[in-house]
């Protein structure tokens, strides 16, 4: 079940391939992606030091936080790989021009998980060909709609 999903992530990048990824979080966090206050929107992935970090997600914290935590919306949290998943992707982000981007936040088996993309950045003729292939699509749907109800 999703959580919040990246919906401009698709739209600015081709995805090569995707991976699920755990969260290191705090119990606020956790209530408050429960409740549905995270957005992953302006949020990337970042390769530090042979670990993989997600910034920018924001979490807005509950009202009914505990009072002896400060809690931060936009804190840096680890993100939680296999070696080789992270060796693999280390590899491609820094030789072949690959960059890293959150797509999904969602439920797996109870735990909150992250699912991240390695991907190419699109050009703006790329984007362009992108919307008229979804109008093209929606257009051809739309015919299909119009000739069954005319049958």
């Amino acid at each position: 079940m999703s959580i919040a999903f990246n919906k401009k992530a698709l739209h600015d990048y081709f995805i090569e391939e995707k991976y699920e990824a755990g969260l290191v979080l705090e119990g606020w966090e956790v209530k408050s992606i429960r409740a549905g206050r995270a957005q992953i929107k302006e949020a990337y992935v970042l390769v530090k030091k042979g670990e993989i970090w997600l910034l920018g997600m924001h979490v807005t914290p509950l009202a009914t936080a505990s009072t002896h935590i400060h809690p931060d919306p936009t804190r840096t949290r680890k993100l939680l790989l296999r070696v080789h998943e992270i060796m693999k992707l280390i590899g491609k982000v820094e030789r072949a021009g690959y960059t890293l981007v959150p797509l999904d936040l969602h439920y797996s088996r109870g735990r909150i998980k992250v699912e991240i993309g390695l991907a190419k950045g699109k050009k703006q003729h790329d984007k362009r060909e992108d919307e008229k292939e979804k109008d093209w699509v929606r257009e051809k749907q739309r015919l299909m709609r119009e000739k069954v109800r005319a049958a």
